[in-house]
């Protein structure tokens, strides 16, 4: 054995049994570091090739390659999903006044210029509408602009959609 493969427990190490001559594989499961039953890859990177003339002298050994081929399954159920497609369709509001709301709360109106699938937007004479504390609504221009898509919130058209009071609301409350 070389000091290397004699070496168990290190942060590369295969625990039990990595190493030339195989062994139980580390820490008790194939798919971890240290080789299943012969596989003896304690040291993958360093090792490989050597491992691969042993298996070759010693008639195979099952072990060594046997965790990877798990993630095959992974590419074929990802095939079989269905195409994922948007949850609202923009086109019908391409070129049109949209009022997009933002996840820190703030809002803007402007024309829908563009879109990605990741639903980034590109707006158009766009304006900022800010609320204090009082309810009292000032806007700033802010011209043209990507709006990215993590941070939206509602996007609705401002053509068509009116603010009502709110339905909840009960009498008592106000």
């Amino acid at each position: 054995m070389s000091e290397r493969s004699s070496f168990r427990g290190g942060p590369r190490g295969g625990g039990r049994g990595g190493g030339r001559a195989g062994g139980a594989g580390g820490y008790g499961y194939r798919s971890q570091r240290g080789g299943g039953v012969g596989g003896g890859a304690s040291y993958q990177h360093h090792q490989h090739q050597h491992q691969h003339q042993q298996q070759q002298q010693q008639g195979g050994g099952q072990g060594g390659g046997q965790g990877g081929q798990g993630g095959q399954g992974g590419q074929q159920q990802q095939q079989e999903k269905p195409k994922k497609e948007n949850i609202l369709d923009l086109t019908k509001y391409m070129e049109k006044e949209v009022c997009v709301k933002f996840n820190g709360g703030r809002e803007v109106t402007g024309t829908l210029k563009g879109y990605d699938q990741l639903m980034n937007l590109v707006l158009d004479d766009v304006r900022e509408v800010m609320r204090d504390d009082e309810g009292n609504q000032t806007t700033r221009s802010l011209g043209l602009i990507v709006a990215r898509g993590t941070l939206l919130v509602l996007i609705s058209p401002v053509d068509g959609s009116e603010e009502i009071a709110n339905p909840f609301l009960q009498a008592g409350d106000e």
